[in-house]
């Protein structure tokens, strides 16, 4: 049976990432997949208005897919634009697990380092709950629900379980946000109990910050989960222990659906100018074949973009080489 994913291309670097991706992707030719490319994002509606930066039609065939890869997109600040299209769809299609990996991929095993940074994506900061009171005064709404920190806390468990890894750590601020994070503490205690050989390790927010600038080895090997904000600035702050943003990949899994999308921004300074790391879209995409059952390619692309960097001689800037974002796609080609 024919699985169908849908990619999205994105805002200012997106379509040049995108377009990289899918000459991978059509290198490894993957079984039974049919891929749809679509738009989505600011530049579609800076162009077109309308109250989201989904077209309808793009939003149609999101809801008859199996799976979705982004490019990067734009969140217009100004008063009155719509929601981000991440948010939206975490939203609709109950992504509640947003999941970035971080992995050192060069040759120098001795500064190596691999945690997964788990993330509660429904709720929390971005539940869109927000009310202005006068002109000097708003108020945003953290929500937290305990179904919800339930799920997240029993998937970062789970996660923890298949690496065989030892220890989750919970960051949270439960000093100060009492009501809230005594719900997420509660639940992430009552689902360890499920799992008597992981430990929780748990830290302060601003904590937390500190130590994975100062002593990044401590988390080595470690699922660090949180809620929806906390987690979001973490795991930024964990990319740069591996060189670039650049390099993360993610994904916001749900439980009948994913979507796969590069941790990165759009980088529209950059639009054009072929030289953007295309790793965290390129993996996204390998991760969303893994998901589509389609291990063998996925995998290969995996190895290939690992060695490309690891060799370090057709590797973009921000990875300390000078090479174009085509020709570092076209390095990755070669090795599958």
């Amino acid at each position: 049976m024919t699985k169908k994913a849908i990619v999205i291309r994105g805002d200012g670097t997106g379509p040049e990432l995108i377009s990289c991706t899918m000459r991978i992707i059509d290198a490894v030719s993957p079984n039974n997949i049919e891929f749809i490319e679509c738009d989505a994002g600011a530049e579609y509606w800076e162009k077109n208005k309308g109250s989201s930066l989904i077209p309808s039609d793009t939003m149609d065939l999101l809801e008859n897919s199996d799976a979705c890869l982004k490019g990067p997109t734009v969140t217009p600040t100004i008063p009155g634009a719509p929601r981000s299209v991440a948010v939206t769809l975490r939203q609709k299609f109950d992504l509640y697990a947003n999941v970035r990996p971080i992995k050192s991929l060069s040759k120098d095993d001795s500064n190596s380092i691999e945690m997964l940074c788990i993330r509660e994506g429904t709720e929390g900061m971005y539940s869109g709950l927000g009310f202005q009171i006068d002109k000097d005064t708003a108020i945003t709404i953290r929500k937290i629900t305990r179904s919800s920190c339930t799920r997240i806390a029993k998937f970062a468990f789970q996660a923890a379980s298949e690496r065989n890894w030892k220890t989750v750590v919970p960051i949270h601020k439960a000093n100060i946000l009492r009501e809230t994070d005594d719900i997420f503490l509660d639940e992430v205690n009552n689902i360890s109990e499920q799992y008597p050989d992981i430990a929780i390790e748990d830290y302060f927010i601003d904590n937390m910050a500190q130590q994975l600038y100062k002593n990044p080895e401590r988390f080595h090997n470690k699922v660090l989960l949180s809620t929806n904000l906390f987690m979001d600035i973490i795991s930024e702050e964990a990319s740069a222990l591996i060189g670039s943003i650049g390099n993360v990949y993610s994904a916001n899994i749900g439980d009948d659906y994913a979507m796969f999308e590069p941790a990165h921004g759009s980088s529209p300074k950059y639009k054009g100018q072929d030289k953007v790391n295309p790793t965290a879209t390129v993996l996204s995409a390998a991760w969303m074949l893994q998901y589509l059952d389609d291990n063998k390619s996925g995998n290969a692309i995996f190895e290939a973009t690992e060695r490309v960097i690891s060799e370090g001689k057709n590797i973009t800037y921000d990875l300390g080489g000078s090479s174009k974002t085509s020709e570092m796609t076209s390095a990755i080609i070669k090795y599958l």
